[in-house]
């Protein structure tokens, strides 16, 4: 045993030694385009530098940019219009994911088809599916106002011009896009749990409801949260969506804080501030996938603990 032991010892140490030659090249890769960038970002927002003034330099100005930030109303409204739209976007795809989910996990003929073809809106580009809805919202020619209102031209309206209906829009546009991708996520917790569960509940007499209710959606917790781990991240840095369909407008009404960046950084000029703005919400995400990873890892374990 103990001559095992000794012939065993620098296999293992060399095999320790390949396993980190072998992911250095991704922390490399990590190191050069990610973790570089997020530093580089966060020292520059600690300076103020103006586009249009290189007279005036970068001077060092502490945390002078994020009491700025603290204290700007802009700031404030268009970072309560990113959590509606968070909000009211992700519960949505979240509901519509689980029932597309559902159906497509039945048995029937051409589900295969189904499948690819709700697959369809995910995979058009974001600036595609902007321009196509803001054309259907057109308040001339769009196709929403022909189906509600027909040849009554007098009653069509201007969806993007009303504040409530463009923030509508907007979130209904971004549902239509990226509700399949949450389906898809839900779908493959659906394909884990085992078959025999439900011959058991039928067994013992469980109606559909709640074989649904106390079968199927406690054993989805954990798909559910990745899911909503990813919609959240991506609805937080919304940007191409109201770019092309509303310019933030009208008023501020659809300046979500990914916009309100975008503005300050390249149409004002103001670098450092620009730059605080991302790094708060890099953190924000942060902070957010740390709390829902940590939810689907408990969840994970309940699971495997029953």
């Amino acid at each position: 045993m103990h001559m095992q032991s000794l012939t065993r010892a620098p296999r293992t140490q060399a095999d320790r030694h390949t396993g980190r030659l072998m992911i250095l090249p991704m922390l490399v890769v990590v190191s050069v385009f990610s973790l570089y960038p997020a530093v580089d970002s966060f020292l520059l927002s600690l300076h103020r530098w103006f586009l249009g003034l290189p007279s005036l330099g970068r001077p060092f100005v502490g945390l002078d940019n994020y009491r700025e930030f603290l204290q700007d109303p802009i700031a404030h409204q268009a970072l309560l219009v990113t959590a509606g739209f968070v909000l009211a976007s992700t519960a949505l795809e979240l509901l519509l994911g689980l029932g597309i989910a559902l159906v497509i996990h039945e048995h029937f003929v051409g589900r295969g088809g189904v499948r690819a073809a709700i697959l369809v809106p995910w995979a058009i580009p974001t600036v595609v599916a902007s321009q196509m809805w803001r054309f259907l919202a057109n308040d001339q020619y769009g196709a929403i106002n022909l189906v509600l209102f027909g040849d009554d031209i007098g009653a069509y309206v201007p969806w993007l011009a009303d504040p409530w209906s463009a923030f509508g829009i907007i979130v209904l546009a971004d549902v239509w896009k990226t509700s399949s991708f949450a389906a898809l996520l839900i779908l493959a917790g659906l394909q884990l749990i085992p078959d025999d569960l439900y011959d058991a509940a039928r067994v013992d007499g469980a109606t559909a409801w709640q074989r649904f209710w106390h079968l199927t959606l406690p054993l989805l917790k954990p798909a559910l949260l990745t899911a909503l781990l990813f919609r959240t991240i991506d609805a937080f840095r919304v940007f191409d969506l109201v770019f092309v369909m509303t310019q933030g407008g009208p008023g501020d009404a659809t300046q979500v804080i990914q916009f309100y960046g975008y503005k300050t950084l390249f149409t004002e000029g103001r670098v450092g501030y620009g730059t605080t703005i991302s790094v708060t919400v890099f953190v924000v995400i942060l902070m957010l996938s740390f709390l829902y990873v940590r939810m689907v890892g408990s969840k994970l374990l309940e699971r495997r603990a029953t």
